[in-house]
């Protein structure tokens, strides 16, 4: 090896050795990174010829494999040292008496349920639930997303091995979308639904997660036009902030299930260095943030569930419930949602006599 490689390696090597969580990251730029010496020498093989790069190609990837493998075990030495002080930290004295009974509380998530339903009975609709295991005709087809579609990929949906009577895939639901399809097919129009439940998708962040929780909202009618769907939107977004100065712009988008589709954004405003919906997206310190899809209901939908649509419109929309409960509540970290946490729960979450009521408020607390 290169006498100069070797010595930069070596360093490395023991730079990653004494590193803390802080300059790991670090280590791992000035070696592995799009700048990195590493990365400078792998760039290098292109140019060389395929005597030099047999030579060569082994020795690099040697290099690289070292550094990455120093890091992986120097990032859990930390993080058992990390788990091992914190379980000294937190000790239990079960011989200790108890203060008092332990108190259960209501899910954020659920208690946001309860005001999607409490605001939408208000507005006329009535609450729709469908399987949580669908098949890829309620799914996808009906809902005209074509075979080729790539929301049908393997890395978003986690299909079943088996298909059904009818030989169609089966597969964790991916949004509620298909009670929209279910509910036209069984009760025909006109319709006035909202379907809050349980979806799947394969993804994993601070603002993601497999499994998560959405409601969308259906109208069919006759006459049915934008006009109603953004009045819709801006009376629930009203009652679930309990802010009249709500404002919303509508920017056209694609959805395969809506056409015209728009995304729908609401204004917010700068308050002690939080972001707080209200007020004018435009203004000076304010600005616009995506918040749902929505959009007319596509013809093909409507034909697939069995409507006439030369007599039937509607529009439909859909948000996550989680998102509705971070931005209400102050959350910043999806996965805090389903980790179980007592102290976290009985932080955010609400009394069981918390019920939400239009009359009182429904983020009224008790």
């Amino acid at each position: 090896m290169d006498t100069t490689d070797q010595t930069r390696l070596d360093e490395a090597l023991a730079a990653i050795a004494k590193a803390d969580a802080d300059t790991l990251e670090a280590q791992r730029i000035a070696a592995l990174g799009k700048a990195g010496w590493i990365s400078a020498a792998l760039k290098t093989l292109g140019a060389m010829t395929p005597e030099q790069r047999q030579a060569e190609g082994p020795r690099i990837q040697g290099m690289r494999a070292a550094v990455a493998e120093a890091i992986e075990a120097r990032k859990a030495m930390l993080e058992a040292q990390a788990l091992e002080s914190q379980l000294a930290r937190e000790v239990l004295d079960l011989t200790l008496p108890a203060r008092e009974m332990p108190r259960g509380s209501v899910h954020p998530v659920s208690q946001v349920m309860d005001e999607l339903a409490e605001i939408f009975a208000d507005l006329g609709f009535s609450v729709a639930t469908g399987p949580e295991i669908e098949d890829d005709w309620h799914n996808f087809t009906a809902l005209n997303m074509a075979e080729t579609h790539p929301a049908r990929a393997m890395h978003d949906t986690f299909y079943f091995p088996d298909v059904d009577a009818e030989g169609r895939k089966m597969l964790l639901r991916t949004h509620t979308s298909p009670v929209q399809i279910r509910a036209m097919v069984e009760h025909g129009a006109p319709l006035r639904i909202i379907a809050p439940g349980r979806v799947y998708r394969s993804d994993s962040d601070a603002t993601h997660t497999p499994m998560f929780h959405q409601v969308e909202g259906l109208v069919i009618d006759e006459g049915i036009h934008l006009g109603h769907l953004k009045w819709t939107l801006e009376t629930f977004l009203k009652a679930f902030f309990e802010r009249d100065d709500i404002v919303l712009r509508l920017r056209p988008s694609y959805f395969p299930f809506t056409e015209p589709s728009v995304e729908v954004d609401v204004g917010w405003q700068d308050v002690n260095g939080r972001r707080v919906l209200g007020g004018d997206g435009d203004a000076p310190g304010h600005g616009w943030m995506e918040l749902l899809g929505s959009g007319m209901v596509n013809r093909r939908v409507l034909e697939f569930a069995g409507l006439d649509a030369d007599k039937w419109q509607g529009f439909a929309f859909g948000v996550g419930v989680d998102r509705l409960a971070m931005l209400k509540y102050g959350m910043d970290d999806l996965r805090a949602f389903f980790d179980g946490d007592g102290r976290w729960l009985s932080h955010y979450g609400f009394s069981a006599f918390d019920q939400p009521t239009l009359s009182a408020g429904v983020g009224a607390r008790a």
